[in-house]
């Protein structure tokens, strides 16, 4: 039989065939066996649920659950049905197409309950074709102090960065905005860590991010793309005013906005460029501000609002083609 499960591991899939098995291999792998593994098929039209199935049957002492949605729904939906399925006392989220350490659970679990916490965060290996790089978050302490290091733009919000009680989410009524797909980890990591007391970070790299996310908003920028992270960011601002955090939070609305509307920057795509300065123009203002941030990050953003495009052409060529694009490969 099955150990009752203390952790709700939610994995939202949709046409993962090629890679899902790595991620099917690594679930499987995990050292900790207290598991609920929450698979969300989103109406996939390749074999994933067939994948799933099979390892399903190999399973013995993991609870495995399987949901599938009647038509594609999106990661929000997707996420928002995971949650529903999940009874553990935790919840963690793997994305179909990465994998994770053998012992990330474990480590998590144990480091959340000798301490009482409600968040546990940690780092991660970001996966080129040939070789990997490790990625550190940044140190915090407190809930503050976390939200602070995500809204400037020094440390990720991704929800698979991040183990954290279930009760944050059922206590507080936290979910996705079903169609919102874009941003909707931002927006949901910072109403957790505005509600979190005890919060905490173990510099392990325990989970590994592929880089080939074609819907990530470096490569899809389309107007109904940047609607949905709109929307996020207005739900971020709107918590934060009714929250107790308030006076504390609400000066650092500016650097996220620059945050999330940096990737635009990260281009050589002129049409890019325009839609950058249209978008959160009201936040220019701080560019300069986020001290936090590196000088040639806050000097790109500075010639975009300057619109210099040639010298942000240049930025992009040298870092992203040649540092990342050769080096890195």
């Amino acid at each position: 039989m099955p150990n009752p499960p203390t952790v709700s591991i939610i994995i939202p899939v949709y046409n993962a065939a090629k890679e899902l098995p790595y991620c099917l291999e690594a679930l499987g792998n995990q050292t900790y066996r207290k598991l609920e593994l929450c698979f969300v098929n989103d109406c996939s039209d390749d074999n994933s649920e067939e994948l799933i199935g099979t390892f399903a049957q190999q399973q013995a002492d993991i609870v495995v659950k399987i949901e599938t949605h009647t038509h594609n729904r999106g990661v929000a939906a997707a996420r928002n049905t995971g949650l529903n399925m999940a009874t553990g006392k935790y919840i963690y989220y793997v994305d179909a197409d990465d994998t994770i350490a053998p012992e990330a659970i474990t480590h998590l679990v144990t480091m959340a309950e000798e301490k009482d916490l409600d968040i546990v965060g940690h780092d991660w290996v970001l996966e080129f074709e040939q070789n990997g790089r490790y990625m550190r978050q940044r140190d915090y302490t407190t809930s503050e102090e976390a939200i602070r290091n995500m809204m400037c733009g020094v440390m990720r919000w991704n929800l698979w960065l991040f183990l954290v009680k279930r009760s944050l989410y059922t206590n507080h009524n936290i979910c996705f905005t079903e169609g919102m797909n874009m941003g909707e980890d931002m927006m949901v990591m910072i109403k957790l860590f505005i509600c979190a007391h005890q919060v905490g970070i173990t510099h392990q790299p325990l989970y590994h991010y592929k880089q080939c996310n074609e819907q990530s908003l470096t490569k899809v920028y389309s107007e109904d793309h940047i609607r949905q992270v709109t929307a996020n960011v207005s739900e971020v601002e709107n918590y934060i005013k009714a929250s107790n955090k308030k006076e504390t939070l609400l000066p650092f609305i500016d650097y996220l906005k620059l945050n999330i509307k940096l990737p635009l920057l990260f281009t050589d795509n002129e049409e890019r460029y325009r839609q950058w300065t249209t978008w959160f123009p009201e936040a220019n203002k701080a560019i300069w501000d986020n001290k936090l941030l590196p000088m040639r990050t806050r000097l790109v953003q500075w010639m975009g609002s300057k619109q210099y495009w040639t010298l942000v052409k240049g930025y992009y060529r040298f870092i992203y083609k040649f540092i990342y694009g050769v080096i890195f490969k």
